[in-house]
Order: structure tokens, then C-alpha cells, then sequence
């Protein structure tokens, strides 16, 4: 099982944003810090999943994934499968797409990682 911590910052909202994504896998740690451009903070958090995701898809496509985000808006449209803002509902797609090319994905949230937060 591969364990993937995603957060999405950004200085200002919307300001310049940041991924930071912190990946546990046969042994390793890896840290991915991906630019993002300029968006709003909660933007910045699908974002960072959808990253992680692309990340995963290159490295581990035939793994199973423990996908772990400190965004409650994102980890609640997830479960959900639906969000009601416009504008995250293509980006709620694109991370239930690329979830479900996985044999098995769940994601949950998590209070605090400081490791993800100082990557990002």
C-alpha cells in the first residue's frame, strides 16, 4: 500500500500556490513540491490531490493507495463524490477519474502534517 499526504497553500487568496506532497512507499519517503500557479487556497488543495495523483499514476499505477489530505472541502467532496462550488466540480472529476484507475483508493483526512505544510 502506497501512503500519499497531500496540502495545497497559497501566499494570499488567490496568491501564488504551492503542492506539497509526501509519499510512503516499499521503504522510501518521497517529497514533491509542485508549483501551481495563482489560485485560491481551497483551488490549491484539489490541485495539490490531483498531483499527487499524476505522481502516483507514473510511479505506483498498480498499487493501492491511502490518500490522505488536511483539506476538509476536498475530503468531503471525495466521500461525497459531489461538490456544490462550480467551480471545483471539473476538478472533483479529475480526481475521481484518475482515483479509480487504482485497484483500491480511500482517502481520509488528517489534522495536521508538518511535513506536507513546509513542502508545499
Amino acid at each position: 500500500m502506497i501512503e500519499v499526504y497531500v496540502d495545497g497553500a497559497s501566499q494570499g487568496n488567490p496568491g501564488l500556490s504551492g503542492a506539497g506532497i509526501y509519499i510512503k512507499a516499499h521503504g522510501k519517503q518521497l517529497e514533491f513540491a509542485e508549483p501551481l500557479g495563482v489560485h485560491t487556497s481551497h483551488k490549491a488543495e484539489f490541485l495539490a490531490a490531483i498531483k499527487a495523483l499524476d505522481i502516483c499514476m507514473n510511479q505506483y499505477p498498480d498499487e493501492i493507495l491511502s490518500f490522505r489530505s488536511d483539506s476538509q472541502i476536498v475530503v468531503d467532496a471525495v466521500e461525497a463524490g459531489y461538490t456544490k462550488n462550480p467551480l471545483f466540480q471539473p476538478l472533483l472529476s479529475e480526481i475521481i477519474e484518475k482515483g479509480n484507475q487504482f485497484p483500491l483508493y480511500f482517502s481520509s483526512g488528517f489534522l495536521v502534517n508538518k511535513i506536507t505544510m513546509r513542502i508545499a
